[in-house]
């Protein structure tokens, strides 16, 4: 638990203004916003903040990421402080959801002439979209037999959480519905959506491996039940909520309770998943690499989480949805598109955004949007030279959807450093 006072010698967010439909320009109170001109806010974000600006458990100021675009409940890219509750929408319905990726110690011009293969290894390891693995023996494909025995103390831990998280009579029944069968097949797959494995090199050459992805279908299931629990008991308090999906759970309760120990398993399962596909996705690339290919440096990041944080001298609960820590000297991961720059950053530890930073490039338009506006020709332009699926079912994942991921850079300067650039090379989507 970080202890921290604002020191403020040189602001570099702006104190929250949005500019309206009619071109005027609001102020807004308890927000600090690192985003510039270039960098598009959709209206529904916008009316999101003014929102959240106004709720009455903040403990101090939103701070909003210059990825910043609309979410349920709240926008994504941002990370709202609050004093005696959480907001289970605020984190929203992928718990833990985060970033991987390892440094290896061999260059570009090591790999194949072609990626295809390679490509078709990693999907034939790692499960994406809907499936999963046959069994939940996944050990048994890791590296090595120190990986294989740190892995199974992990999921031995994580098992006998399990078994304490269904003693909570409001969690326990759902999850043990909606995840029968596929729960620990889980582990160790990619998922869909906007979840991803990438081989890239960075600016000196040096291949690096990265993926995206969260707590699968139990995060989904535990954050759903918590939405729907905040949601009764702030009917039953009578609270006057703008949004109901901004509804909290009140500290010292026995559903925040047992929230905050859902929350914790969630994240160590979503955090345990994305180690273990980093260990089949070595499996799978280290037939096509040089026999003496090693792991450089390995980073494993949250960006859907709550953190526990002491403001002013008391206790407050900061919520990352689509942000990532970013203390001084922390290793981070900020990825672009499937066919843009992606970063490996450090923090720079600024107080003013909770020792945050954005956590990619977010979207400018929806999915729906996406797939109006652009077709296969336009996907394989915007991806030429990477190694990917051009079809139509991952239009909506177009490079043009996201914002210009070096704007979004510029604008945060002040809360971390750029340590290496990325390109991608080959891409694996959900």
């Amino acid at each position: 638990m970080v202890d921290w006072k604002p020191e403020r010698k040189e602001e570099h967010f702006d104190h929250g203004w949005l500019v309206t439909r009619k071109g005027q320009v609001e102020a807004l109170d308890h927000v600090r916003m690192w985003t510039i001109d270039g960098l598009p806010i959709e209206e529904k974000a916008q009316q999101q903040i003014v929102t959240m600006a106004q709720l009455p458990i903040l403990a101090g100021p939103i701070a909003i990421m210059p990825d910043v675009h609309w979410g349920k409940g709240a926008t994504v890219g941002s990370v709202v402080p609050t004093r005696g509750a959480i907001i289970p929408a605020a984190v929203g319905v992928d718990i833990g959801c985060g970033m991987a990726a390892i440094r290896t110690n061999i260059t570009v011009d090591q790999l194949p002439d072609t990626l295809a293969s390679m490509r078709s290894a990693i999907e034939a390891a790692i499960p994406v979209g809907f499936a999963s693995h046959k069994n939940d023996r996944v050990l048994d494909d890791v590296l090595s037999l120190d990986t294989h025995q740190t892995f199974e103390q992990r999921l031995r831990t994580l098992r006998e959480r399990y078994h304490g998280l269904l003693l909570s009579q409001k969690f326990s029944k759902k999850v043990q519905y909606e995840t029968q069968g596929v729960l620990w097949k889980q582990i160790g797959t990619l998922g869909g959506g906007n979840h991803f494995i990438e081989v890239q090199m960075d600016q000196e050459g040096t291949v690096w491996l990265m993926l995206h992805s969260g707590s699968r279908h139990v995060g989904k299931v535990l954050a759903e039940v918590a939405i729907q629990l905040a949601r009764q008991e702030s009917e039953g308090r009578g609270d006057t909520l703008p949004d109901p999906d901004l509804a909290w759970l009140v500290a010292g309760s026995e559903s925040f309770a047992q929230y905050i120990t859902a929350l914790a398993w969630a994240q160590d399962y979503a955090r345990t998943n994305r180690d273990m596909m980093l260990s089949l996705l070595w499996n799978a690339v280290a037939p096509f690499l040089p026999q003496h290919a090693e792991v450089v440096q390995s980073i494993n990041c949250h960006h859907n989480y709550v953190e526990e944080m002491t403001i002013d001298g008391s206790v407050a609960y900061v919520t990352r949805k689509g942000a990532v820590s970013a203390r001084r000297g922390e290793w981070g991961i900020i990825p672009g598109s499937m066919g843009t720059h992606s970063y490996i950053v450090r923090g720079k530890g600024n107080p003013d955004s909770y020792f945050s930073c954005s956590h990619g490039a977010g979207r400018q338009m929806s999915r729906g949007e996406a797939k109006r506006r652009f077709t296969t020709a336009d996907l394989e332009s915007q991806t030429a030279g990477v190694e990917s699926r051009k079809d139509a079912a991952i239009v909506d994942e177009i490079p043009a959807a996201y914002k210009d991921i070096d704007a979004v850079m510029a604008a945060q300067h002040d809360l971390v450093e750029p340590v290496y650039q990325l390109k991608q090379l080959l891409c694996v989507k959900g």
